[in-house]
Order: C-alpha cells, then sequence, then structure tokens
C-alpha cells in the first residue's frame, strides 16, 4: 500500500520548523512512501523547498499560483499524490519514526475509509500553569477523553489525519472557504469532510493511539488572550458547521458536556482534596475558554448571513 505525505506551508517565518516536519517524513520506517510538499503562493518558500528537498526521491514540489490556504493547499497535494492513502501532517510537527507504518496497519486490519492518530503537545516555551489539558483541542492536540483506541469518530485533528485518497477526492477532499486562510476565522475543515465520508460511504474514522505526532506549541499559543480569542472562533465556526451540516454528529457538543459534567466535577473534587494555585487557574480557565465558545456560538446566531460571510 503506497501512502504519500502532504505537508503545506507557507512563510520563510515557519521554514525551520517546516524542515523539522519534512525530516521526520523522509525518516518514517514505512516503505513505499511519496512525500507531496506543498507551498502556499510564496515563490522565497518555493525556491528553498526546491533547493532543500526536490532532488529528493519521491518528493513532488508545488507552489500554488497565489495564496489560497490551508484546505485548497491539502486538497491539491491530494490531487498531486499517486498513494493509496493521503496523510497530512501540519508544518509544525513531527512524526514519529513508525506513524505511517501505525496508520497503514489499520488499513490494512480493517476496512477503514480514514484513519487519524494522537497528537501530543510539544510545548516550545513552559506549559502555562493557568492551561487546562481539557482544552488541547483549542491547540490542535488530542484532549482526555477524546476517544478509545480503535473507536470510529467523526475526524480527528488536522495535524495527524489520513483517507484513503480516491474517497476524500470523490467527496470533494477539503473546502476552501474552511480552514486558515489569511485572517479568516472559519474553522474546522476536517469536520465537514468526516460528514461527507459518513453520508457517502457511512464510514467515520478510526482513531490510532500508536500514530504519534508531536505538535509544537509557541508561546503565542499559551498567552490567555489568545486562548480566549481561539475559543470564541471555535464556538463561531460550530454554529456554521450546525447550519451546513445540521444532521451531522456533534463532538464537541457531546465533549463540552463530558466537560461540565464529569472533568469539572473532578477538578473541584481534586481542588478540594488538595488545594493549589495552578489547580484553581485552570478551572478558571475552562470556565473562561467554555464561556468564550458559548459566546462565539451566540455571536454567529445574530448574524444572519453568517454563512455567506465565511465563504468570502
Amino acid at each position: 500500500m503506497k501512502v504519500s505525505v502532504v505537508v503545506c506551508t507557507y512563510s520563510m517565518e515557519r521554514y525551520g520548523s517546516f524542515s523539522e516536519c519534512v525530516e521526520s517524513v523522509l525518516g518514517q520506517e514505512y516503505d513505499p512512501l511519496e512525500v507531496v510538499l506543498v507551498v502556499d503562493g510564496n515563490e522565497e518558500v518555493y525556491e528553498r523547498v526546491q533547493r532543500d528537498f526536490g532532488r529528493e526521491e519521491d518528493v513532488i514540489v508545488h507552489n500554488n499560483d497565489e495564496n489560497r490556504g490551508i484546505s485548497y493547499s491539502r486538497t491539491k497535494g491530494a490531487e498531486l499524490a499517486s498513494g493509496e492513502v493521503v496523510a497530512f501532517i501540519d508544518d509544525d510537527a513531527t512524526a514519529e519514526p513508525d506513524w505511517v507504518q501505525q496508520l497503514v496497519d489499520i488499513y490494512e486490519e480493517t476496512d477503514a475509509i480514514a484513519v487519524g492518530g494522537d497528537v501530543k503537545p510539544d510545548w516550545q516555551t513552559d506549559k502555562p500553569d493557568f492551561f487546562p489539558e481539557e482544552f488541547y483541542w483549542l491547540v490542535g492536540c488530542v484532549e482526555p477523553g477524546f476517544a478509545d483506541d480503535g473507536e470510529e469518530v467523526r475526524n480527528t485533528y488536522g495535524s495527524n489525519i489520513s483517507y484513503r485518497r480516491e474517497e476524500f477526492l470523490n467527496v470533494g477532499g477539503y473546502d476552501p472557504n474552511t480552514g486558515r486562510k489569511g485572517d479568516k476565522h472559519l474553522q474546522a475543515h476536517e469536520a465537514p469532510v468526516g460528514v461527507r465520508l459518513l453520508d457517502e460511504y457511512g464510514q467515520g474514522m478510526v482513531y490510532s493511539e500508536d500514530a504519534v505526532v508531536h505538535h509544537k506549541l509557541f508561546d503565542y499559543r499559551g498567552e490567555f488572550s489568545w486562548l480566549v480569542s481561539r475559543s470564541f472562533w471555535q464556538g463561531y465556526s460550530k454554529r456554521v458547521m450546525d447550519l451546513l451540516y445540521p444532521d451531522a454528529p456533534d463532538d464537541k457538543s457531546a465533549y463540552l458536556k463530558q466537560l461540565l459534567t464529569h472533568f469539572v466535577p473532578k477538578r473541584l473534587s481534586a481542588l478540594v482534596r488538595s488545594p493549589s494555585v495552578s489547580g484553581l487557574l485552570q478551572l478558571v480557565s475552562i470556565f473562561a475558554f467554555t464561556g468564550a465558545v458559548g459566546l462565539g456560538y451566540l455571536y454567529a446566531i445574530a448574524m444572519p448571513d453568517v454563512v455567506e460571510k465565511a465563504n468570502t
């Protein structure tokens, strides 16, 4: 089973992390492997990528004609790929040497249409005392209670996700109106693909805790104001997804319910037994981030043309 790994990048500021990511992919123990590097409309970055990796065997390098965003770039990478499976990893992440092998094991042992794995935090600074692990999903990492090993979910996180290429492209790939593009705030570009795969093929994505990547978390991802803003736009994005896909599984609402009925009482009990400043700060952060998610959702409700605005 040939696997194509797609890595997208767009800025010289991220080139160091991107290079580490690509090296971790080239160092995979699995074969046959193809690597597709997509530069999002930056000629300087493209020339550097060509110079550093363009002569490597089974490496394809492409530059978009202009900045198109992460969703367009990933779908373009899948179109350029030739593997039966296409896997995606963020340019600020690194993969364990057996990452692809672990994904392939699931495909070969089951009839999975999509497989995703664990994303572990790789803090590039000290982890903030106030940051609760229940909100690792805000920074693209797997949170406690996400899923059991081998469980079928709608989607995993974008830094560790793969699909059977033909089926991925058959449902349209990633929607270019979602995902990171400049200062657009619509997130969750993996969710619509998961919904379309469920509708078309009746299958979700299998989660493998043994397929591991490490996601770099830089200073700004530990800033309280950034995390509150991120929470707000997650709520906004959830409202858009609810409007576009009203019958889709509601994974985030289910998790927020679990957060408030299980994790918060557990934290309160632990805080009573063993008071600590960090424990109190994390509990306060849980309520702050949850409230921001709710405000973002309500803000989107108040905008009657929210879907049209998201698509412009």
